[in-house]
């Protein structure tokens, strides 16, 4: 049978539309023609290196395409979703979905202002995110890739099929600081490691909840309070600085933890910070009634080698912010596929061509941002308990 083509964009030309744009190249089920970028920077080189065009407005982009890739920092991606859906595009929204990006104003400090403004305005951008797509022929595809990571797959299996009870999950993202230079300030990343990180293994934590739930009962569980606490180390007047940890924050937490509590009393503790040395660490532990598992996705010890000097192996890639390549390391064979990237795009690709459904949607997007904007809220009241309104 012929395979479907299927035009797609790119909005924006940083870090996540990279891989993006090397993750389309590995999908097979259908033939995918990417039309071009639309970026308010850098798209000239962007297009350039990858041979695509670069269009000088979104509209012109949209009307040329059946999906977009919304790789542009969180601020943007309420606005860049809708324009998609009103003109029935499907719109894969890099994570997280959206958030509250401060009041406009240039005094405008994230570490000052009542959370529960941010939990309010976050989740009136979720509600208009997804009334657009109940309008829309597209649909948002929420770009999660822990979702799609094979271990987290491969829990999913074992949950359906052996009608486990998931009791407890531990999760953590860390590593040693974000590229991005917005990623400093709440006006453009919506808040910090809280969000920026803890929506992975979160997301993956209120993901396997829905899969317990569906498989057993036909409805997903979903979370139902938080308590959180959030910190800003190198922010201290006392920090030092060694030159291992980025300590340019100007408004953001840069260590985090998060205690869910789902519906049915079950809990969830997740742990996100940017004052990790060594590597990205990234996992969750899952204790069940029936299995304990743990989803190493980064490190792993697929691959373990020791390098007595690090110029030996100054043109090999190991792994993302390892810091030094001497000694022993756990270089990844694959890392993007580790982490779930190729397997992430080739599904929404199948959604988008034959209806595939999508395991990373809206629903799981937004359960996400309220139960982080939550514990915003509870951090702010020094770690009272706070009750998630889901959408």
């Amino acid at each position: 049978m012929k395979k479907k083509t299927i035009r797609s964009g790119i909005v924006g030309a940083g870090f996540s539309a990279s891989f993006h744009f090397e993750a389309i190249k590995k999908v097979y089920s259908v033939d995918v023609d990417v039309k071009g970028v639309f970026s308010l920077e850098g798209p000239d080189v962007y297009a350039q290196k990858r041979a695509i065009k670069a269009y000088d407005s979104l509209e012109r982009l949209l009307d040329d395409v059946d999906v977009i890739h919304c790789c542009t920092t969180a601020s943007s991606h309420e606005s860049v979703a809708i324009a998609a859906l009103e003109k029935d595009k499907f719109a894969i929204v890099e994570k997280p979905l959206t958030g509250y990006f401060g009041d406009g104003t240039e005094d405008f400090r994230g570490d000052d202002f009542p959370k529960r403004v941010a939990l309010k305005d976050a989740m009136a951008s979720v509600k208009r995110m997804v009334a657009a797509e109940k309008k829309s022929k597209g649909r948002i595809l929420y770009a999660e890739n822990w979702i799609y990571a094979p271990s987290i797959q491969k829990e999913r299996e074992i949950i359906e099929k052996t009608g486990a009870q998931v009791l407890w999950m531990y999760g953590e993202e860390a590593h040693s600081g974000s590229h991005a230079k917005t990623y400093a300030y709440w006006k453009f990343s919506g808040g910090g490691v809280m969000i920026g990180k803890g929506c992975h293994p979160l997301s993956a934590a209120l993901y396997l909840k829905r899969v317990e739930g569906k498989a057993r009962d036909g409805k997903p569980i979903r979370p139902k309070a938080v308590t959180a606490r959030t910190h800003a180390l190198t922010r201290m007047p006392g920090f030092r600085d060694e030159g291992h940890i980025r300590c340019d924050y100007y408004d953001i937490d840069d260590f985090s933890i998060m205690h869910v509590v789902f519906e049915d009393g079950t809990i969830a503790d997740i742990i996100a910070s940017d004052i990790i040395v060594g590597g990205i660490h990234n996992w969750l532990e899952v204790a069940a009634n029936n299995h304990r598992t743990v989803c190493n996705i980064n490190p792993n010890t697929a691959m373990q080698t020791y390098n007595p000097v690090d110029e030996n192996f100054k043109d090999i890639y190991v792994v993302e912010k390892i810091g030094t390549k001497q000694g022993w390391s756990n270089p990844s064979p694959d890392e993007d596929w580790f982490t779930g990237y190729p397997q992430e795009i080739e599904a929404f690709y199948r959604t988008v061509a034959y209806g595939d459904p999508v395991e990373s949607d809206s629903g799981l997007a937004a359960d996400c941002i309220a139960t982080i904007y939550s514990a915003y809220v509870s951090s702010d009241r020094a770690g009272a308990e706070v009750a998630i309104k889901t959408v």
